[in-house]
């Protein structure tokens, strides 16, 4: 096994990363020259391969992730110690397209549910969804009772407590409202329980509004308050979800049926070097199928935004992707928040150092496809395509949103580890082999492997066989504990 041990990822940066942890006194090569640490320098850290003036900028991926603080010697290890942001306020924007077309891919396909609509899901299950948090046990004691209708071609039941729907104004009402509407909505979902208490905000009545017409074979509604025995009640409508959803049966289906979401989250120093990029190729596999990747976390965006605006296939989808940006810049200026207060601890510990630094690894999962739309939150992907998404960096809050808007499964690359699954098969994947050995139960495939020997190309044809065999049914191992979440976008007032 060939263990590479410094990466210097592109021919201009002034720093390299190490991939195994290198020794004070130990000497790597980095662009044909050898270069010894002062200091010792922990996996995923940053090493300076030059000299560094203070207020010189820092270079990675190519590009520029912020500046010196102070002088800094080759061999020196950078981090935020002696680097800082260059990032400030908002910023002018200007379409310089420059647009890669896709490799065409012999067609590949997977085994999934064709529903009514034409639209296809990867699971058959029945959802038992709350309009409101007050009947939340309610709903997860209907999920314990109705286990016996999993059977046949039902691949589970499960429900989704959430402590919004009443007590909301404005835009937190909506946002919602329109969460919801999306899973109800959603193809994974051969049948969908409603179940509202009555007296709240997001009562059935309203909810419908914004839900539009519905199946009534395959979306039932149940009011609590109406009911002599709603647990009673709900089962019986259960039943009947079942039995429709259970006449559907896999079938043979065209990769560019999927919608995959892209996340990532507990990032470290080696996540924009194997994990994201594996799924930013994979990305570029699907799309050249004709099929759909939807990328977000919008703030970990900021300080490569432009790489994004410059890959979008129009002036006016560049024009929403200024929308997007500067919006959430808006979001935090709304709070008087820092705008680039970012990475998080454990992203520091796992070293990445600024905002520019963790970005340009972020939105590495987008690979190099061109931008074809740009969704609010809550809005259905309509485009086939890489799509940009608004949602924050929140975990659980953006996987949720990436389902909401139709991500029949979410990609989540991770460095540092992180158990929990969205509404839709969640497959983890690992920055490093440590991790991916460490949990294996909650990691799904090691992209780690990548630097230690396993060519790109050879592992991103492995990854993309298994996501079509987790689109065709097998279970990742998040399912398979029943790590299931839902996290709605909050921003505003509580009554």
């Amino acid at each position: 096994m060939n263990l590479l041990k410094f990466l210097v990822i592109n021919p201009a940066d002034n720093v390299g990363v190490a991939l195994r942890t290198i020794e004070k006194g130990e000497t790597v090569e980095a662009n044909g020259k050898f270069v010894t640490a002062c200091e010792e320098i922990a996996t995923g850290h940053k090493m300076a391969i030059c000299p560094i003036s203070a207020g010189e900028c820092v270079t990675k991926y190519g590009y520029t992730i912020g500046s010196a603080k102070s002088d800094i010697s080759a061999g020196s290890w950078v981090h935020t110690h002696n680097l800082k942001t260059n990032l400030n306020d908002k910023l002018a924007y200007r379409y310089e397209p420059a647009l890669t077309p896709p490799t065409p891919l012999p067609p590949a396909t997977f085994e999934g549910f064709l529903r009514e609509d034409g639209r296809v899901g990867v699971r058959n299950e029945l959802w038992i969804l709350p309009t409101v948090g007050c009947v939340n046990s309610i709903a997860r004691l209907i999920e314990r009772k109705a286990q016996a209708l999993v059977s046949g071609s039902i691949d589970g039941i499960y429900a989704f407590p959430h402590p919004y729907g009443c007590s909301q104004l404005g835009g937190d009402h909506l946002n919602t409202q329109k969460a919801l509407a999306g899973l109800v909505r959603h193809p994974n979902a051969g049948g969908v329980l409603v179940l509202g208490l009555g007296c709240e905000n997001n009562n059935l009545d309203a909810f419908k509004k914004v839900l539009g017409e519905t199946n009534p074979n395959r979306v039932k509604f149940l009011v609590c308050q109406e009911s002599d025995d709603e647990i009673a009640d709900a089962l019986s409508l259960l039943e009947q979800l079942a039995s429709y959803a259970g006449s559907f049966k896999r079938q043979t289906c065209s990769a560019q049926e999927l919608m995959i979401g892209l996340k990532c989250g507990g990032s470290d120093g080696l996540s924009g070097i194997t994990a994201n990029p594996l799924v930013g190729v994979f990305s570029d596999m699907l799309t050249a199928q004709g099929g759909s990747s939807i990328l977000t976390e919008v703030p970990e965006m900021f300080g490569a935004e432009t790489i994004l605006m410059n890959r979008c296939r129009d002036e006016k989808t560049f024009q929403k992707t200024v929308a997007l940006i500067d919006g959430f810049k808006d979001y935090f200026i709304r709070y008087h928040q820092t705008i680039y207060e970012n990475p998080s601890p454990g992203n520091k510990a796992g070293g990445i150092s600024t905002l520019e630094d963790k970005s340009l690894g972020c939105t590495q999962k987008g690979g190099s496809g061109t931008v074809v739309d740009v969704l609010s939150y809550g809005d259905p992907i309509c485009e086939h395509g890489l799509n940009l998404l608004e949602a924050p960096g929140n975990d659980l809050v953006a996987s949720t949103a990436l389902a909401v808007s139709g991500a029949q499964i979410v990609l989540f690359t991770t460095g540092r580890g992180t158990p929990f699954g969205c509404p839709v098969p969640t497959v983890k994947i690992a920055s490093n082999s440590a991790l991916s050995r460490k949990k294996a139960g909650w990691i799904d495939f090691n992209a780690g492997q990548s630097i230690e020997g396993v060519p790109m190309d050879q592992l991103s044809k492995t990854f993309f066989d298994y996501v079509l065999r987790v689109a065709s049914g097998e279970r990742t191992v998040g399912e398979q504990h029943g790590m299931r979440d839902l996290a709605i976008f909050k921003d505003g007032v509580t009554l």
